[in-house]
């Protein structure tokens, strides 16, 4: 069998928790879980000329994903993220600025490497900053007007919250992939009513906003999946949490696996939530 080939757009960073440092960053995670899941993936992003940066470039082939499209910053840091988990193990994020991750350059070799894709994800945490944020949707305009399938996955991290940049991310995807907790908020970016209930409000998401499908994480409730031709409810799968970190882009990432292969959406959305409830079992965010 072929294997996909996904590009990933947006943050590589470190993870700052009590106890240490982990490799992180939604687009990284995504990349990782995607290839360890059978994907020949390539991440779009920048690091730091620094300790991190190395790490980083080193965890991420270690994978086996193409970094060849990762620049390197000299004049600022791989980026880092302070992490604080509650009792839940449910992190709150203090994003460090001034670092490489926003300053991922256009070069022109990328639109090939967009070309060559099955699928492209991006969030909207990457696009905080002009430059990088020029560089993500230049490459999903390449995806879009190629017809390639392109997952946007919500990342709300105040302060960088901007319902502009929600909107404008939603209109450049045909995927949607977003949280319970962050649905209130796209909703209202988006101009849809909050009063109606949550299947009617993905169902209006979906059609407003011409995407190919709708899926939501739920937490420890499962997902749910709003397609043109069905409605789809996976229940959560009950394991014992150490924390949530990365379990969303996991899911993303066998979720997008699971449409490129064709799988009955049935199937594919109770393996993403399996991916997604296994990764809690663990501290952080890849193995």
């Amino acid at each position: 069998m072929t294997k996909p080939v996904i590009l990933s757009l947006g943050e590589v960073l470190w993870d700052a928790f009590a106890d240490g440092e982990r490799f992180g960053g939604a687009p990284a995670n995504f990349a990782c879980h995607a290839a360890i899941l059978g994907a020949d993936v390539a991440i779009i992003s920048a690091v730091g000329d620094d300790r991190r940066g190395r790490e980083s470039l080193a965890i991420l082939r270690g994978f086996g994903i193409d970094i060849s499209h990762i620049s390197i910053v000299p004049e600022s840091p791989t980026g880092t993220v302070t992490v604080a988990l509650n009792e839940a193990g449910k992190p709150t994020y203090t994003i460090h600025e001034g670092v490489a991750w926003d300053q991922i350059a256009w070069i022109d070799e990328r639109e090939e490497k967009v070309k060559q894709a099955d699928a492209v994800c991006f969030g909207t945490l990457g696009q905080r900053f002009e430059l990088s944020r020029n560089t993500i949707r230049k490459c999903i305009e390449i995806a879009r007007v190629a017809g390639i399938p392109r997952l946007v996955d919500i990342n709300l991290r105040p302060p960088f919250t901007d319902a502009t940049c929600i909107r404008e991310s939603i209109a450049l995807a045909s995927i949607l992939k977003l949280s319970d907790e962050e649905l209130n908020e796209v909703c209202a970016a988006c101009g849809i009513d909050n009063r109606a209930s949550e299947e009617a409000r993905l169902r209006q998401l979906r059609e407003s906003q011409n995407l190919d499908m709708v899926v939501m994480t739920c937490g420890a409730n499962g997902a749910v999946l709003v397609a043109p031709d069905e409605v789809v409810h996976q229940p959560g799968i009950a394991v014992a949490v150490v924390d949530t970190v990365g379990a969303g882009d996991s899911f993303a990432a066998s979720f997008l696996l699971g449409v490129l292969r064709g799988m009955p959406h049935k199937i594919n959305l109770r393996n993403a939530c399996e991916i997604a409830a296994t990764v809690c079992t663990h501290a952080g965010a890849v193995p």
